[in-house]
């Protein structure tokens, strides 16, 4: 099982920090990342192993957007199925 995650907002420090520190705490592996700063906007994809999540995808959903409101961030967990359907042509 895997989800993607999106985060755009303005960078500043601690953006990775916090979004990792909750993927590993809820036991997710990164398996993709990318991140791309221009000119003042942060933004990231990653791909993330979900297999072995030991918290339930709404609660990892809701820890994610709380951290993205607490940093001034939109921060949106998906499953990888759902995803990649909306973004197909």
């Amino acid at each position: 099982m895997k989800a993607v995650i999106t985060v755009i907002g303005c960078d500043r420090i601690g953006i990775m920090a916090a979004i990792t520190g909750i993927l590993a705490k809820a036991n997710d592996n990164i398996l993709d990342i990318s991140q791309t700063i221009m000119q003042e906007l942060f933004t990231m994809i990653m791909l993330v192993d979900i297999s072995k999540m030991n918290v339930e995808f709404s609660e990892m959903s809701d820890m994610l957007a709380r951290a993205g409101k607490e940093l001034g961030l939109d921060v949106r967990f998906q499953r990888e199925e759902i995803f990649t359907s909306m973004h197909r042509i």
